[in-house]
């Protein structure tokens, strides 16, 4: 399986932008041939009922399994096999080589929804997949109950200074502050240790040592590469040195699906609740 970190990675460097509809068509004409090639937008489209108006989506989209997968990229994509579906609305979250503005030229509507770097911004993106596909009330009844529930489980986790390892890959690539989980990160008031890094600025990730991890000694580690790379909790533990981190000592290792972590949508509720569980995991 491709690591999910490259597109992470070239999520980010596409930049933040707002999201625009391009193309024939009028918004109030909500479409029933949507392709998604954005496992995100895939994630938000089901969870908000507009699943059935989904012919296609691209190979990284696996959650819900019912989504209709193909072997359609959304990272390098085709235009000509994205037009053989008939498409009336394609949702993607990159456009590389101005690949929205070729299927606009075919008048096929194209809803570009980049990379979220915040909270405000992956609500915005499902309200906006709402109003488009005819779910409006249904995108915000669940932005309101991702809202409830995130603001129950931060309530409910330790209220102390603690420091944070996010690992997206076994060579150490890690999320900062300028990405979504870095905002996950900022709910606790963690301080995440790979902000403080060379070379991070503004980026939304940046590769540490491990020198530099075990020196930072962080009380949480947040592991995003156990399905593409079989990283664990165990393993982590057997790394030279590692053994001596406050999070490997007390257990404090959050074991994330590397397509949770990668993602914006629904599922951030469930990122949020497995770093809840590390935290009260510390305190022991």
């Amino acid at each position: 399986m491709k690591h999910l970190l490259v597109p992470f990675l070239a999520a980010l460097a596409v930049g933040v932008v707002a999201a625009s509809l391009t193309g024939a068509g009028s918004a109030a004409t909500y479409p029933h041939r949507i392709v998604s090639l954005s496992p995100t937008a895939t994630e938000d489209l089901f969870a908000i009922g507009a699943g059935k108006q989904v012919i296609a989506v691209d190979d990284q989209s696996d959650y819900p399994k019912s989504a209709p997968r193909t072997k359609l990229s959304g990272f390098t994509p085709n235009v000509e096999a994205i037009i053989a579906y008939h498409p009336d609305l394609v949702v993607i979250s990159y456009s590389p080589k101005d690949f929205a503005g070729a299927l606009a030229k075919v008048h096929i509507r194209v809803l570009l929804q980049p990379f979220a770097v915040t909270f405000k911004d992956a609500y915005a993106q499902m309200l906006q997949l709402g109003r488009v596909t005819g779910h409006a009330k249904a995108a915000t009844k669940l932005v309101g109950r991702m809202k409830s529930r995130i603001a129950k489980l931060v309530a409910g986790a330790p209220k102390r200074p603690l420091s944070v390892y996010d690992e997206l890959s076994p060579d150490y690539y890690s999320a900062t502050g300028a990405s979504i989980i870095g905002e996950i990160f900022k709910l606790f008031g963690l301080k995440n240790i790979a902000d403080a890094a060379p070379g991070a600025g503004s980026a939304g990730a940046v590769q540490l040592s491990a020198e530099y991890i075990v020196s930072s000694s962080p009380d949480v580690i947040v592991l995003a590469d156990t399905r593409c790379c079989g990283q664990s909790r165990a393993k982590v533990g057997q790394r030279p040195g590692w053994g001596t981190i406050t999070a490997v000592k007390k257990g404090a290792i959050v074991v994330i699906d590397d397509s949770i972590a990668s993602r914006w949508g629904p599922r951030l509720v469930n990122f949020v609740n497995a770093v809840t569980s590390a935290l009260k995991q510390t305190e022991k």
